[in-house]
């Protein structure tokens, strides 16, 4: 059984098997403390180059269990399971669940406090609501993807950051956990609608504010915070590392400035041209290598830090003091996130491999072992020793 510690300990959530932000979400509120089990089929469809499980990081600190769907007692297994869940991850289109009999309405017919979480791209209703779509299509149509990149290049690919994982999981976790404490309260659940292309809007509020009172240009690289002001950028050392370079409070350039050796030189940076400004920087800054840089401003207020590999960042100092990182089974990956002074989380354990807790899981949650072995015998649950398939990306 697996140890649940954190401020979620005790919050019992079933998450189908998907891609994208619903396996991130499940993964949060695990990391958190809650039990989560995941729900696979047979044979998991996913995205991505194959992996070993023991890599497939978004699947850690939760059981798995391998149910056919197809199968009537699939299905009314998962509905008991649900009737004793308070939260309820559906990564599908819409109407998915409804055509396998686990809907909304089949749900809360067992559970009329669960919280029924749908996790889509384009959202349940809408014109797109039935289309395919991927991380650069709901940020394009938000205004989100023309605002990243340099001025006259093409829109920047932020990874899935922005979209699949800030503007889909982290949504879709906390209106889960919102409707969660209403449930508790009211004894009411509700279906929850996180679309990656509502959150990832959600997360333009600030700039399109900005735009609409003058304040920002709706063309990119030609603002502060995209790489249209010197101080906000980043730049090439002599070995061909990069430093970011962030000092956009006055105060804090100031001491850029300084350090540099540029203060009392005329002319001023801030009263050069962007290009000129960050010409200047960009001599100096190639001047020395990566090291050099950062053991001059470590520690001050410039603003400026080196810019890290991910071989390179669990060995920084600071989060090797923080613990930003750990490495269970080896595997070095990000600790979980934030932290509670009260409820710490617990490190999380290791990916498993689909099915192999498919027994022991379904026990933890209330199955008798008679059930649990004519389950097995007629092949609607599937135990297995071990297993690769397609990663959750």
């Amino acid at each position: 059984m697996l140890k649940n510690a954190g401020p979620l300990a005790g919050v019992r959530i079933l998450e189908l098997g998907g891609v994208g932000p619903s396996p991130m979400a499940a993964m949060l509120l695990a990391d958190l403390g809650a039990t989560v089990l995941r729900i696979e089929r047979p044979t998991p469809s996913g995205l991505g180059v194959q992996r070993p499980d023991r890599f497939m990081l978004l699947n850690r600190s939760r059981r798995s269990v391998i149910i056919d769907l197809k199968h009537p007692e699939g299905i009314a297994l998962v509905l008991d399971l649900a009737a004793s869940a308070e939260a309820l991850f559906d990564p599908f289109r819409p109407g998915t669940t409804e055509r396998l009999g686990l809907g909304p309405e089949d749900c809360f017919s067992r559970n009329k406090a669960l919280v029924y979480t749908r996790i889509t791209g384009w959202g349940q209703d809408g014109p797109l609501a039935m289309s395919a779509g991927h991380d650069i299509n709901y940020l394009a149509i938000t205004g989100a993807a023309a605002a990243l990149g340099r001025k006259g290049e093409p829109p920047a690919l932020p990874l899935n950051l922005l979209d699949d994982f800030a503007g889909g999981a982290l949504y879709a976790a906390l209106g889960t956990i919102s409707a969660i404490l209403h449930a508790r309260r009211t004894g009411e659940g509700q279906v929850v609608d996180a679309a990656i292309v509502d959150g990832a809007a959600s997360l333009m509020t600030l700039f399109y504010g900005s735009v609409a009172c003058g304040v920002q240009n709706v063309e990119r690289g030609t603002n502060v915070l995209d790489g249209g002001a010197y101080y906000w950028d980043t730049y090439r050392c002599a070995d061909g590392g990069f430093v970011s370079v962030a000092p956009i409070e006055p105060k804090f350039r100031a001491i850029l400035i300084d350090k540099l050796g540029l203060a009392g030189h005329a002319p001023a940076l801030d009263t050069l041209p962007p290009e000129e400004a960050r010409a200047v920087l960009a001599g100096i800054f190639a001047g020395h290598d990566r090291d050099h840089w950062t053991r001059l401003f470590e520690g001050t207020d410039a603003c400026v830090a080196p810019v890290l590999t991910m071989e390179e960042a669990p060995a920084h100092p600071h989060n090797r003091a923080r613990g930003t990182f750990v490495a269970p089974d080896g595997i070095v990956q990000p600790g979980p996130a934030p932290r509670f002074g009260r409820t710490p989380s617990a490190m999380p354990t290791p990916p498993e491999p689909a099915g192999t807790s498919s027994r022991s899981a379904l026990a933890e949650w209330g199955v008798a072992a008679s059930r649990i072995d004519a389950l097995c015998e007629g092949g609607v649950v599937i135990q297995r020793r071990g297993s690769v398939h397609a990663a959750s990306l």
